[in-house]
C-alpha cells in the first residue's frame, strides 16, 4: 500500500494527457483583462490579413520583440505582449485580421490632444495589411475631465452611458477624428484598475467587431443587383415556359437556367463566409454590450441602443440577401427539374419513334431476306441441276447404264430443290441459335 506521504500520493497519479489539453487550458487565459491605472491612453489597430501576410506579420513582430531583448511569439501563438514606452503593446492574431493594442501613461493635457510622446505606431511600425480599425481610448479621472469634453465629439451621434454600476462613464461618437482615429472616452469615477481594464477591453472589442460585422452589409449591397437580375430572368423564363413545346427550345431554356444557377451559386459561395462572419461578429458585439451593464445618461443615447439601431438593419439586410439566394436556388432547382422532365419526355418520344422506325425497317429487311432466300434456292438449284445434267450425259457416253440423261435430270430436280431448301433453312437456323446465345 502506498504511503500517504510518498511522492506518488502527494503529487497525484499521472495519466496520459490529451494532445490539446495544454492549449485548451491556456486558451481561457490567452487574452486576459489587464488592470489599467488612471490616467491612461490606449491605441488600437486592426489590420485585415490573408494566410501569407499572417506569417510575415508574426515574423516582423517577433523580430521587434527580439530587438527589445525579449522573446517573440511562438509559431502557433495567437497572443503576445511586449513592454514598450512605459506601457504594453499587445499583438493578437485572429482568423482574418490581426490587432495591435498599446496602452501607455497619459497626462491631463493629452486627453483630446494628439499624442506627441513615444508610442509604437510611428514611422518604424510596419502595417501588416489594410487597416480597418483605428481607435483611441482615453482613460481619465473625473477630476481631470475638461468641462467642454462634449464639444470634442459630434453632437449628432454622441452617445454616453454609465458602466460598472455607475463607477465609470463611457462616451463616443463612433466617428473618425482628424487623425483617422475613432475616439472613446472612459471616465474613471470610482472604478478599480481591474474594472477599468475590463471595460476598456470590451470597448476595444465592440469597436473592432462592429466594424468587421458591417463588412457583410457591403457584400450584400454588391450582390443585391445580381440577385435581382437573376430573379427577373427566372420570372421571364418561367412565364414563357408554358409556350415552349419544341425540343430544341426546351434545351435552350435549360441552358439558360443552368447558367443562372451557376451564376447564383458562385455568388452564394463567395458571400457565405462573409455573411457567416458578420453574424458571428454581431453576436460578439451584443455579448460585449450586454457585459457592460450600461445605465442610461439622461439626455443621451446609450452605446447599445445606438449600435443596435444601426447594426441590426445591416444584419437583417445580409440575412435578407442570404435568404433570397437560398429561395432563388430552390426555385431554379424546381424549374430546372421540371424542364429537364419535359426534355426527358421529349427524348423518350423520340426514342420510341426511332424504335418504331427500326422495327419497320427490320420487318422490311426480314421480308427482303426471305425473298432473297427463295431466289437463292432457285438459283443454286438451277446450277446444281445443270451439274447433274452434265454428269448424266458424261456417264451415258462413257457406257454406264443410264436410260436417258434428260430423264435423270428431270427426276433430280425435285430432289435437288428440296435438298437446297433444307440446307438454307439449316444454315439460317444455325445463325439464329448463335445470335440467341
Amino acid at each position: 500500500m502506498t504511503d500517504a506521504t510518498s511522492p506518488e500520493s502527494s503529487s497525484g497519479p499521472t495519466f496520459p494527457s490529451h494532445p490539446l489539453r495544454d492549449a485548451v487550458l491556456g486558451e481561457i487565459h490567452a487574452r486576459p483583462f489587464r488592470p489599467l491605472d488612471t490616467p491612461r491612453v490606449l491605441l488600437h489597430y486592426a489590420f485585415c490579413l490573408d494566410g501569407e501576410a499572417i506569417v510575415e506579420d508574426r515574423s516582423w513582430f517577433a523580430e521587434m520583440c527580439r530587438s527589445h531583448g525579449v522573446a517573440g511569439p511562438e509559431p502557433a501563438a495567437r497572443y503576445h505582449t511586449l513592454g514598450f514606452a512605459g506601457g504594453t503593446l499587445s499583438w493578437e492574431r485572429h482568423t482574418e485580421f490581426t490587432t495591435y493594442t498599446w496602452d501607455g501613461p497619459a497626462e491631463k493635457s493629452q486627453v483630446f490632444a494628439p499624442l506627441t510622446g513615444n508610442h509604437p505606431f510611428g514611422r518604424a511600425f510596419r502595417a501588416p495589411g489594410p487597416m480597418l480599425v483605428a481607435m483611441r481610448l482615453d482613460l481619465v479621472t473625473k477630476a481631470d475631465l475638461p468641462d467642454d469634453w462634449e464639444g470634442h465629439f459630434d453632437p449628432a451621434s454622441l452617445v454616453a452611458s454609465r458602466v460598472e454600476a455607475g463607477a465609470g462613464l463611457v462616451a463616443s461618437d463612433f466617428r473618425a477624428d482628424g487623425h483617422g482615429m475613432t475616439r472613446f472616452l472612459l471616465v474613471d469615477e470610482t472604478m478599480t484598475p481591474g474594472q477599468a481594464g475590463t471595460v476598456a477591453q470590451r470597448l476595444l472589442e465592440v469597436e473592432t467587431y462592429r466594424t468587421l460585422a458591417l463588412l457583410g452589409l457591403f457584400e450584400a449591397n454588391r450582390l443585391q443587383p445580381e440577385v435581382a437580375s437573376i430573379e427577373g430572368d427566372l420570372a421571364v423564363i418561367t412565364q414563357n415556359l408554358q409556350g415552349v413545346t419544341e425540343m430544341q427550345a426546351n434545351r435552350s431554356v435549360l441552358d439558360k437556367l443552368s447558367r443562372l444557377s451557376a451564376k447564383l451559386e458562385a455568388g452564394a459561395a463567395a458571400s457565405a463566409y462573409r455573411f457567416g462572419a458578420s453574424r458571428a461578429y454581431y453576436e460578439i458585439v451584443n455579448a460585449r454590450l450586454d457585459a457592460l451593464h450600461e445605465e442610461p445618461v439622461i439626455g443621451r443615447l446609450g452605446l447599445a441602443a445606438f449600435l443596435r439601431r444601426r447594426l441590426a438593419p445591416a444584419m437583417r439586410t445580409c440575412q435578407s440577401v442570404e435568404d433570397r439566394q437560398a429561395n432563388l436556388s430552390r426555385k431554379l432547382a424546381r424549374a430546372t427539374t421540371m424542364l429537364r422532365t419535359r426534355v426527358d419526355v421529349d427524348l423518350e418520344d423520340q426514342n420510341r419513334n426511332l424504335l418504331e422506325s427500326m422495327n419497320r425497317r427490320a420487318r422490311l429487311q426480314l421480308r427482303l431476306q426471305q425473298t432473297v432466300e427463295g431466289l437463292s434456292v432457285a438459283a443454286v438449284s438451277y446450277y446444281v441441276i445443270g451439274l447433274v445434267s452434265y454428269v448424266a450425259k458424261a456417264a451415258k457416253k462413257s457406257g454406264l447404264p443410264i436410260p436417258s440423261p434428260e430423264l435423270t435430270t428431270g427426276l433430280a430436280v425435285p430432289v435437288v430443290v428440296l435438298f437446297i431448301w433444307w440446307t438454307v433453312r439449316r444454315i439460317r437456323a444455325h445463325h439464329d441459335e448463335d445470335e440467341g446465345a
